[in-house]
């Protein structure tokens, strides 16, 4: 069973930098898209970063250049880096786990499979 929970939410000030973690079990990274996506509210859940075997990486326009989505094997845990912050970046972060990959539907969130419970990320202007 898939159990994801991340942690590393918080306030920054624009131009701050945060990394969120996912610890993450039940889950090969060598096998699996990992993935992050934010929400905020009355907005649908938009994606951010993804990686399929901690090599491949996919961005958001949005975010590219500023994010970046890692993972370490020994820990089983996802990372996102996050520089440059902006107040749109303001949200909560969900992680997300898929067995496979798929490059055109890893930004879709009807492809995950298991979710975190996601962590708030606030940037102040």
């Amino acid at each position: 069973q898939v159990q994801l929970v991340e942690s590393g939410g918080g306030l920054v000030q624009a131009g701050g930098s945060l990394r969120l973690s996912c610890a993450a079990s039940g889950v090969t990274f060598s096998i699996y898209t990992m993935a992050w996506f934010r929400q905020t509210p009355g907005k649908a859940r938009e994606f951010v970063a993804a990686t399929y075997g901690l090599s491949n990486t996919y961005y958001a326009d949005s975010v590219k250049g500023r994010f970046a989505i890692s993972g370490d094997n020994a820990k089983n845990t996802l990372y996102l880096q996050m520089n440059s912050l902006k107040p749109e970046d303001t949200a909560v972060y969900y992680c997300a786990a898929k067995w496979g990959q798929n490059s055109g539907l890893l930004t879709t969130t009807q492809w995950y499979t298991s979710w975190g419970q996601g962590t708030q990320v606030t940037v102040s202007s």
